[in-house]
């Protein structure tokens, strides 16, 4: 975090601390904790999970690679750009042009970390690492686990924010990665 702002608000004590159910994916949590300057503990729900991160990946000319999947959560289908979760004992940097290949073929010789993001701080302890590779190149083809079914599409990189600006592309993290882009873009 920037040294340019101080939060005010202390951390509150975790009193108890039960894990409820353990995924794959995910483990939940119930949480006691007593906020600052308060006796009662209040009761809440975490979902501990991996790290993830998410790469904008762009061509030699300035195209996006996208990957359209299936997502069970909304029951449709999703355009969005590359990511998935940081293996354990992964840097998140090794993670991201692990998923870029894997996912899409593609790879790349150029890239920046342009920040992270909490997809909901609210209920989820883990953090999105967005980068941004450029100049990338196809140099094989998909390599994909398990379940994954998913199609790559490459599209101007106007075309991706009307996409986003119009909420075809609807994927929080997207939305946040964009954001992260432009401020890049405007540095």
């Amino acid at each position: 975090m920037s040294d340019s702002f101080s939060f005010t608000k202390p951390k509150w004590d975790i009193i108890k601390d039960k894990k409820l159910l353990e995924t794959p994916i995910f483990s939940l949590y119930q949480r006691e904790l007593i906020p600052d300057k308060e006796t009662t503990p209040a009761s809440f729900y975490v979902l501990d999970a991996p790290d993830w991160i998410n790469i904008l990946a762009l061509t030699k000319n300035r195209e996006i690679v996208l990957v359209e999947q299936y997502r069970a959560g909304i029951d449709e289908s999703s355009l969005e750009i590359p990511g998935g979760m940081v293996d354990e004992g992964e840097s998140p940097m090794v993670s991201a042009k692990r998923e870029l290949l894997e996912e899409t073929g593609y790879q790349s010789k150029k890239w920046t970390k342009l920040g992270q993001t909490s997809a909901n701080a609210a209920i989820m302890n883990n953090y999105t690492h967005i980068y941004l590779a450029e100049e990338c190149v196809k140099v094989d083809e998909q390599n994909l686990e398990g379940n994954e079914d998913i199609a790559v599409h490459i599209l101007e990189l106007d075309h991706f924010l009307e996409l986003v600006k119009e909420s075809t592309i609807h994927h929080s993290i997207v939305v946040a990665a964009v954001a992260h882009l432009l401020l890049h873009d405007k540095t």
